[in-house]
């Protein structure tokens, strides 16, 4: 059987910025009910997705985006889970969150946004990374499992663990480099993917 190329679409990770905000508001219309309630833990509604992706690109931390073909298929999200001193450093622990779009799922989407965050939330101080899931959330257990998370179950929901290893002046400057290209992305092709909201 020969394979389509939509089959094996390839996709970039990088950082989010304010040019991204419309992309990012499509992206989470588009997520069906189910992706959005393993998304926010909980039954979440368009008013509520509106207002939660009008405040989500300038809040506190990051995001990060994996784009196919030019748009946004899958999300991920680095917070603080503390008191910030200034946006380059979120303190020694800080929460995850991200989802794929469920026709995109299985092809490393949310690995690399996982790898993504993990590598950012170590060049910003974290060292305790923590990533929160409904217990009945099979794809992010196994991806927090795989990626050496520990796993503790607090009634419904699973909290996975990673400790961070320090940054390194080499790895701090890569991830400078990387920012810095993700900006030139984003300011170059804003609102690329309004068309498919």
């Amino acid at each position: 059987m020969a394979v389509r190329a939509s089959d094996v679409s390839v996709h970039s990770i990088r950082r989010l910025w304010p040019a991204d905000r419309n992309a990012v508001l499509a992206y989470f219309l588009r997520l069906d009910p189910e992706t959005r309630a393993s998304r926010f833990m909980g039954s979440v509604g368009e008013a509520g997705v509106r207002a939660y992706a009008a405040q989500a690109i300038r809040a506190e931390g990051a995001m990060y985006g994996a784009f196919v073909d030019g748009v946004l298929r899958g999300l991920g999200e680095l917070r603080p889970m503390g008191l910030t001193r200034s946006r380059l450093v979120l303190g020694p622990q800080a929460e995850a969150a991200f989802a794929v779009e469920p026709a995109f799922r299985r092809r490393g989407i949310g690995a690399d946004l996982f790898a993504r965050i993990a590598r950012a939330a170590r060049h910003r101080g974290v060292t305790d990374l923590h990533v929160r899931c409904l217990s009945g959330n099979g794809p992010m257990l196994r991806l927090a499992a795989k990626h050496g998370a520990a796993l503790q179950r607090a009634g419904g929901e699973i909290d996975g663990a990673l400790q961070l290893e320090r940054p390194t002046p080499v790895s701090l400057w890569y991830e400078g480099i990387a920012e810095a290209f993700d900006f030139s992305l984003a300011v170059s092709f804003p609102d690329r993917d309004r068309a498919s909201a």
